[in-house]
């Protein structure tokens, strides 16, 4: 079946009938079809699926970051495909997080001022939001890294970094894109389970796509993504 769970009032985010199809020449790809998705508050979920599966596909829908074909997605009780660019962008930085295979840091920009970002485009005083930032990069292990630029950390450092700028807003969910996928595998292992344990403290949703079993069965639910639906995973 495609439903991978019925609504219920505790949803921090939901997709109805969900459906994209990419153009490509004369030919028409339906990439996800008549996807149903919702997610609880504080609950851990993984999509397992293979690359070209459409993985990311369904996390920018379902993150506001690209249009669906058809269907709606649900946030904080808006339906995000009715709102303008404006509007998303104002709804994903006070309720969303986004972690990305690569880490997306600005260069030109040490640890705690790329954490604080997320905080001062949402209009928190710069001391306030410093004191924020800070906090959070010393609750994932980086207090002596504050000053340091994306260039002088390790690939584990930055991606530990990311971790807490998504988290420092303290959203309602998290979304994950292959987080670990550039790390060694004792790198990937104990990033991930900063994530799951810094999650399960803030009460935070988390979701997370991923071709790594391993790696999502420490989830609470897993969902496989293939020819575009979503099932449960036995």
């Amino acid at each position: 079946m495609n439903s991978a769970s019925t609504h219920s009032a505790t949803d921090v985010l939901r997709c109805v009938h969900l459906a994209k199809t990419h153009n490509e020449g004369s030919l028409n790809v339906e990439v996800l079809k008549d996807i149903d998705f919702s997610i609880a508050r504080g609950e851990q979920v993984a999509i397992l699926g293979t690359s070209g599966e459409g993985k990311s596909t369904l996390l920018h829908l379902l993150g506001g970051l690209d249009k669906p074909t058809r269907g709606e997605v649900w946030i904080d009780g808006q339906n995000i495909v009715t709102l303008n660019e404006t509007q998303r962008g104002l709804l994903r930085n006070r309720a969303l997080g986004f972690i990305y295979q690569l880490h997306h840091l600005l260069p030109e920009f040490t640890a705690v001022e790329n954490v604080v970002m997320p905080l001062r485009i949402r209009g928190t005083a710069l001391d306030v939001a410093t004191a924020q930032a800070e906090d959070i990069l010393k609750r994932v292990g980086l207090g002596h890294r504050l000053g340091h630029k994306p260039a002088e950390l390790s690939g584990g450092e930055r991606q530990r970094t990311a971790i807490a700028r998504a988290l420092v807003t303290q959203p309602q969910c998290i979304l994950a894109d292959e987080p670990t996928g550039n790390l060694d595998h004792k790198n990937a292992d104990q990033v991930y389970q900063m994530m799951l344990d810094l999650n399960q403290e803030f009460n935070t949703s988390l979701l997370i796509v991923t071709h790594d079993l391993s790696l999502a069965e420490k989830t609470d639910k897993i969902y496989v993504l293939a020819e575009g639906k979503l099932t449960l995973h036995a």
